[in-house]
């Protein structure tokens, strides 16, 4: 039996569990529990019962679909059409802008349902699809911790006829793959700025606790910046410590990732390049435009905000710089070439 490329991707552990392959596996063989696994496609135990025969088909659609087959761009601002400063009335973790968009499709009834991730007192993460415009609010927030948002797409794909995917730059680029190779019916993705993103557990256990010797359930907020990670808590109080204190805690996959602002999204939302309390926006595509258009009579803006792009691209410098040889050198490991890979 032919293995799909994404082995040697599970296999050097640098899967990103985006849950691309979960939902588009057409043999439905993939599961994904929060962590990514090592999964051997012989083995029944690691795989839906009953899928197949040997549970893998051999459509190799997966490797179609893997943001870390696909590869990355050298230059990830090339398609960037437009960049302005925006907020919403939502109070998100800074201008609510990305929760306002999903709220606004789906109150005009240009999407049908949306992922997100909504999260308790302990910081304890869901997967939702949400369809009622006025439940949207409930994902608004950064968590920093990771969930495997496109794995949530399977029954999405077989109910509803216009998806809007929100998600860190490798469900953006998985998305992405989905749609020009296996399903249409994402209509708009919307990217997350995101260095990189760290497990429930270790967030819970360990940086918080102990790197930061703070109660789990007193943080009300968590953010980066200022070369610092920061936990804002219930008393008013913000603790801090150096970014390197906490970066090599991040997962593996992100030690690989050469994708600061999700290039492969029809929008960008962050954090930087703009005033506190103002995300920075980046519209891509034509679907960017048409459905950024559609919301923002629902948001205010900021013409040329500071610090501007110049932020962003220099954070996005920093990125390639600490990862591109990483990914480099695992991709000479693997057993397939991918034209244009491992950079275009």
């Amino acid at each position: 039996m032919v293995h799909p490329k994404i082995m040697d991707v599970i296999n050097f552990d640098v899967c990103t569990a985006c849950g691309a392959c979960v939902s588009a596996c057409p043999a439905g063989a993939i599961t994904m529990g929060k962590a990514a696994e090592i999964r051997d496609p012989d083995n029944l135990e690691l795989y839906s019962h009953g899928a197949a025969p040997n549970v893998c088909e051999g459509c190799l659609t997966c490797s179609r679909i893997c943001p870390v087959v696909d590869g990355y761009f050298e230059d990830e601002f090339a398609n960037v059409r437009s960049f302005l400063a925006a907020k919403s009335n939502i109070a998100g973790q800074d201008g609510g802008v990305t929760s306002a968009i999903a709220r606004s499709l789906l109150r005009q009834g240009e999407i049908d349902c949306v992922v997100g991730i909504t999260m308790n007192e302990k910081w304890e993460t869901q997967l939702e699809v949400f369809t009622n415009a006025e439940d949207v609010e409930k994902a608004k927030g950064t968590k920093y911790t990771y969930d495997s948002v496109l794995s949530m797409l399977r029954d999405p794909f077989n109910e509803y006829e216009k998806i809007a995917v929100i998600g860190v730059p490798c469900q953006a680029h998985g998305a992405r793959l989905i749609s020009e190779n296996v399903n249409d019916k994402i209509v708009l993705i919307v990217g997350l700025l995101c260095m990189e993103s760290f497990y429930h557990e270790v967030m819970r256990e360990k940086i918080i606790p102990e790197i930061m010797g703070v109660n789990i359930e007193d943080v009300k907020k968590m953010d980066f910046g200022k070369g610092k990670f920061w936990a804002y808590t219930k008393d008013g109080e913000e603790h801090n410590v150096p970014i390197s204190k906490v970066a090599p805690h991040a997962r593996n996959p992100c030690h690989h990732c050469n994708d600061y602002t999700s290039v492969f999204a029809d929008i960008s939302v962050g954090s930087v390049g703009t005033p506190d309390g103002w995300n920075c926006v980046l519209i891509r595509t034509d679907a960017g435009e048409k459905y950024f258009k559609m919301v923002e009579s629902e948001l205010e803006f900021m013409e040329d905000p500071k610090p501007g792009m110049g932020l962003i691209e220099k954070l996005a410098g920093m990125k390639h710089d600490n990862n591109s040889e990483h990914y480099r050198e695992v991709y000479e490991k693997f057993s397939f070439e991918c034209e244009g890979a491992p950079f275009r």
